[in-house]
């Protein structure tokens, strides 16, 4: 990913590998980054940035649109590679959005298992 703390890097921008988390748990393990990150608000976090920028939300909801953009083009492009790693983008600052707003992955879950 594009953003320090959203790929192989952790969200505090030391880079490590998470072989011990299963793929069905990356999700929450980020969520759960995010989360600490808010909190602790660390120097040097893209992440605590995007939780005190001087924008406020509205750098996230940029962010957002722009990752947006860019998952569009690559899928029309048929660039599978490109397309997985903005899809990755996006979904990691849809997550902090989610966390701004004080919601979590359960409220995701909970609002798509009420869809089938």
């Amino acid at each position: 990913m594009s953003d320090p703390d959203a790929g192989g890097e952790s969200a505090g921008g030391e880079s490590h590998e998470s072989p011990e988390v299963p793929p069905e748990a990356v999700l929450d393990e980020l969520f759960a980054t995010i989360e600490s990150r808010k909190a602790e608000l660390p120097e040097g976090s893209y992440t605590a940035s995007l939780f005190t920028h001087e924008k406020g939300e509205n750098a996230v909801l940029e962010k957002i649109g722009e990752e947006s953009t860019e998952t569009i083009l690559a899928a029309k492009d048929d660039d599978l590679d490109e397309l997985t790693y903005e899809s990755a983008d996006l979904v990691y600052h849809l997550l902090v959005l989610l966390a701004m707003k004080d919601l979590d992955l359960d409220d995701l879950r909970e609002e798509l298992r009420e869809r089938f």
